[in-house]
């Protein structure tokens, strides 16, 4: 370790420390919380036991087995994760699928407000249509809270043209393994960029109030420790000891909590071995005790049924531990799981085995999140609101962020910007007209998909045609033939739409991209012509041939359906600002790569980018 990298480490630690102590004092509700209280304290008198676990129940919408359960056992909260969409994924079909669980919902005795979840992770991603932002990776390259906060901003408001009111964003994971397969979803591979932009995203979410008409409950993920599992292996163990667990990926939860942020999920992974969803000391003692944590935590998607073979002993274990609600996604395999937890769960209070101050403590918390929501008054979808999903000023928006999170990693000969007066332009690569690649993963399906996945949006060809115009000679070669002649090439070229599990990268698989890709990149370098090249990544990935066949190389992550803001980079009328959020690798053996650790010998260092 070089002086200097130890001297950032230093600090990295020190200053993430220092911001343990102010949360003892940071109180989540702040503002009118004796109101919301008192609201949720009447509500829980007035309640059965049966009504209670009912609120402590997330049921995804295809694993209901009749939608009137919702109002036979009092559910509490519905979602749609994965590929579990209803059948019409456009902005009236996903308000209406909402708007008919709140209507179920109003049949309850209490007819307490139903909370509709969903992964609207970069974008309201889910919904055909909408605007899909950059991926968290490029946002952490963007260095700016203002443009995380805007990202945050405008998905709120694309989920309020469909009724939906929470989503389980931000991700906080500091990721430590570029092979972890949602390395996409951390903002970097420090823990000031977690603490310093998630708590942007609450913002932009939540905004001053919950309850505000233009506000969504955020979900803050994965507590605590998913981007440091070994060899990145998702859901795997992160190893380490409380010192590093708390300064390297601690930082991010502190500051959405004192920024507001009323929910948080549990990660998938372990502690030392030992998993979080039944962690009591991290769940209970760390995360409400110490941190004063005042909202209620979701599980993750059937994460307690990884606790042990015994589905009982997991509700016994997992509620104990501080967990409040469970997401319950079972399906064709397990179709009434739902009915299951409501019974046994009622079975271990009933038994002793689950106190019913643990059940009165978790209700409570989730009652008063929905009070502060003012739910109550805001159950069904606007029509109005419709209209704004997808719209011309969100797509500006995501624009301006999609040129702030560009990376320029190599531009030699100053072949960027190019020059408007091009004659011949020559756009190359599979990834040049795919929106699919361009967005990656969770866009439409779970793991994303190439092709034309999201109607909306340009693509970087797209963009750059409309940019040049009509007097501009533009060939598109996906293959990366016909390039003879040309005043200048864009190549474009990326990995393919992956998303967790399925991305991670081990053993055998590296992180090379796709060879069809490579090819046509040296088809046009055989060329002759100057060759300026756009890569799509969710990490840090092998690019030694690309520097090799690149005068140019401009890192573009997964910047979501505006391309316009790639032109906007690559025909200079923005210069590049952003700065890498993670250390790039020389090789796979340099795996995991991160500033402390070989800071002279890497491709690239943290905090790196050129500009015009």
């Amino acid at each position: 370790m070089t002086m200097t990298a130890r001297t950032i480490l230093t600090c990295l630690f020190v200053s993430a420390a220092a911001l343990l102590p102010v949360v003892a004092s940071v109180r989540t509700f702040a503002a009118g919380d004796d109101d919301h209280s008192a609201t949720a304290e009447k509500q829980l008198r007035e309640m059965t036991l049966d009504e209670k676990i009912g609120q402590m129940t997330q049921v995804d919408l295809k694993a209901l087995k009749d939608l009137g359960d919702i109002a036979k056992y009092s559910l509490g909260s519905i979602l749609c994760g994965g590929n579990s969409d209803p059948d019409d994924i456009t902005a009236a079909g996903w308000a209406k699928a909402q708007d008919d669980c709140q209507g179920q919902a109003l049949k309850t005795r209490l007819k307490i407000p139903l909370l509709f979840g969903v992964d609207a992770v970069h974008g309201h991603n889910n919904v055909d249509g909408a605007v899909i932002f950059p991926h968290n990776i490029g946002l952490g390259a963007s260095r700016d809270p203002a443009v995380v906060e805007k990202a945050a901003r405008i998905t709120a408001r694309e989920m309020i043209g469909t009724g939906i009111r929470w989503t389980f964003a931000p991700c906080v994971a500091v990721a430590r393994n570029e092979r972890w397969g949602r390395t996409y979803e951390s903002f970097g591979e420090r823990p000031e960029l977690a603490a310093e932009l998630g708590p942007a995203a609450v913002r932009g979410l939540q905004g001053d109030s919950l309850a505000a008409a233009e506000s969504v409950l955020a979900c803050v993920k994965h507590y605590v420790g998913d981007g440091g599992t070994t060899d990145g292996q998702d859901q795997g163990n992160t190893e380490c000891d409380e010192k590093t667990l708390r300064q390297i990926h601690l930082p991010g939860y502190v500051a959405a909590i004192k920024q507001g942020a009323a929910s948080i999920m549990p990660s998938y992974s372990s502690w030392n071995g030992k998993k979080l969803h039944g962690h009591k000391y991290l769940l209970t003692d760390l995360l409400k005790g110490e941190l004063g944590f005042d909202g209620f935590l979701i599980s993750d998607w059937a994460a307690i049924d990884q606790l042990g073979p015994d589905y009982k002993a997991d509700i016994e274990q997992s509620i104990n531990a501080g967990l409040d609600m469970v997401m319950i996604p079972n399906g064709p395999d397990k179709p009434n799981n739902y009915v299951e937890f409501v019974t046994k769960l009622k079975e271990l209070v009933n038994e002793g085995k689950v106190p019913m101050s643990r059940i009165d403590d978790a209700v409570r918390r989730i009652l008063k999140v929905k009070a502060k929501m003012n739910l109550a008054d805001r159950r069904f979808s606007d029509p109005g609101l419709k209209a704004k999903v997808g719209s011309a000023e969100h797509r500006e928006v995501a624009r301006d962020c999609v040129r702030k999170t560009l990376v320029l990693l190599k531009n030699e000969k100053k072949v960027l910007p190019l020059s408007k007066s091009i004659k011949k332009l020559v756009v190359a690569g599979p990834a040049a007209d795919d929106i699919g690649i361009q967005c990656g993963g969770w866009t439409i399906p779970w793991q994303g998909a190439t092709g034309n996945v999201i109607h909306g949006g340009t693509t970087v060809l797209a963009a750059l045609k409309e940019a040049l115009g009509p007097g501009v000679e533009i060939v598109h070669s996906p293959d990366g033939s016909g390039a003879t002649g040309a005043d200048a090439a864009v190549v474009v070229i990326g990995e393919r739409p992956y998303a967790e599990m399925f991305g991670d990268r081990r053993g055998d698989k590296d992180l090379s991209l796709p060879a069809e890709d490579l090819a046509a990149l040296k088809k046009v370098r055989e060329a002759g012509v100057p060759v300026a090249t756009v890569v799509f990544s969710g990490r840090p990935v092998l690019l030694d041939p690309v520097i090799a066949s690149s005068d140019a190389i401009l890192a573009a992550w997964l910047p979501g359906t505006e391309g316009r803001g790639i032109a906007d980079v690559l025909l200079g009328d923005y210069k590049p600002t952003a700065k890498l959020p993670h250390t790039w690798p020389l090789g796979m053996a340099q795996i995991p790569c991160n500033n402390e650790y070989n800071a002279d010998v890497v491709l690239f260092r943290f905090g790196f980018g050129l500009t015009y």
